[in-house]
């Protein structure tokens, strides 16, 4: 419990962090399903980055919280953006294209975050430690306002570089099966859409196993490296 309660400022960010990136997530998907012709996201109100219109009680709440008290890597999912896609003006290619742009917008926003940070570290020679700190032991031993907003900006890094990665694996309801789906053939994606009714199981399992891990963890070195670890 005492770990717990000095890792409670890790938690904290990183579930900030967390809202943040599946927001622009959200948001993206209805941004670009509206360019597209498809405007049912912004009549919901769901082209916003207030996360309050995206949460899902046990993706975007329960999850992602029982994760982080874990000590692992912040992922989960929102209520889907719908889109017709009827409306949209190619109805074979934009689906595909609408799935994409989640994952797109928070490679987007983990490389923006990781430049700031590479910036913060030409100025602060103590950058590293400080971010060492908050990342090995928590708060606790990097006291201060500057440790804080330091790890705020690689929480934002990290977090969406996890969300684009585990978004984009083939599995029901994840982007990358949307993907998949809109290229497979029409009598191969009906077959392809039966899966849904497996793919929380599916996920589960993939972390349980460990093998979402296994995933992540070259994405997660690289980002280290890039920022002198």
């Amino acid at each position: 419990m005492d770990s717990l309660v000095l890792r409670l400022p890790q938690i904290v960010i990183q579930l900030l962090a967390f809202a943040l990136a599946l927001s622009v997530h959200e948001s993206a998907h209805g941004w670009v399903a509206e360019r597209l012709g498809d405007p049912t996201a912004r009549w919901l109100g769901r082209i916003t980055l207030n996360p309050i219109k995206h949460v899902d009680l046990i993706g975007t709440i329960i999850f992602p919280l029982m994760l982080a008290v874990l000590g692992a890597p912040v992922i989960g999912w929102a209520k889907p953006v719908p889109f017709v896609s009827r409306n949209l003006r190619n109805q074979r290619r934009d689906p595909a294209l609408v799935a994409l742009a989640g994952p797109v917008s928070n490679v987007a926003l983990a490389v923006a975050a990781t430049l700031v940070l590479l910036g913060v570290k030409v100025l602060m020679p103590d950058f590293r430690p400080l971010l060492f700190a908050m990342i090995s032991v928590g708060a606790q031993g990097a006291p201060g306002v500057a440790a804080p907003l330091i790890y705020l900006r690689f929480s934002l890094a990290w977090i969406n570089l996890v969300l684009a990665v585990f978004n984009l694996i083939p599995i029901p309801p994840l982007d990358g099966s949307h993907v998949v789906g809109a290229l497979l053939p029409p009598a191969l994606h009906w077959q392809w859409v039966q899966l849904q009714r497996w793919g929380m199981l599916l996920l589960f399992v993939l972390l349980w196993s460990g093998f979402l891990g296994i995933i992540l963890r070259p994405f997660m070195t690289g980002l280290l490296w890039i920022l002198g670890f």
